[in-house]
């Protein structure tokens, strides 16, 4: 649908690579760009800065926010986080994240997942499974031991699928978001 690409190779540093380029593109915005294989490259740079996963879309914010809010979070109908020490995570188009300490959660009911993700706002992600009465729930919860700069403030804290769970704010159940981690 968006035309036949010519392929042409990128060399650098003894490696290839290939890009591509729709000159006959039908979507005549496509028409005069070149797309890099991403997961190809080495490394990606914008000014002298490394970024991860993707570019950074401009018109996305991350906004980070101490709060005192009353946040408790269940699984089953089991209480497995709570605290009012939070830090709500507002990014552009996604649901608020509630980010807990690790002193909040309850970690008995917790297991290290060797799941990764990544994002080019936040960094690398490291995932938990929890195991409620016998049943496990695969990679629910996760966190960032070392985030990007601009995401420090969620640095070795606990988030939860919200789309997964019962997140209650002051008391008041919060609705499940429909996104596509559902």
């Amino acid at each position: 649908s968006r035309g036949d690409a010519t392929v042409y190779a990128v060399r650098a540093g003894g490696k290839e690579a290939r890009a591509f380029v729709r000159a006959d593109s039908p979507i005549e915005e496509l028409r005069d760009l070149v797309k890099f294989d991403f997961a190809a490259m080495d490394s990606w740079f914008e000014e002298d800065e490394e970024i991860y996963t993707h570019a950074r879309d401009p018109y996305t914010r991350v906004d980070i926010l101490a709060s005192s809010r009353h946040v408790r979070v269940e699984i089953d109908g089991v209480t497995v986080a709570e605290t009012t020490n939070a830090r709500l995570l507002f990014e552009t188009g996604l649901p608020t994240r509630y980010y807990l300490p690790k002193t909040a959660v309850r970690q008995d009911l917790l297991e290290a997942s060797d799941t990764e993700s990544h994002c080019p706002y936040k960094g690398t992600a490291s995932y938990y499974s929890a195991t409620i009465d016998g049943v496990r729930h695969d990679d629910i919860a996760w966190y960032y031991n070392t985030p990007l700069p601009e995401s420090q403030k969620v640095a070795g804290l606990v988030a939860f699928y919200d789309e997964k769970v019962d997140t209650f704010v002051d008391g008041v159940r919060q609705p499940r978001p429909k996104t596509k981690f559902a």
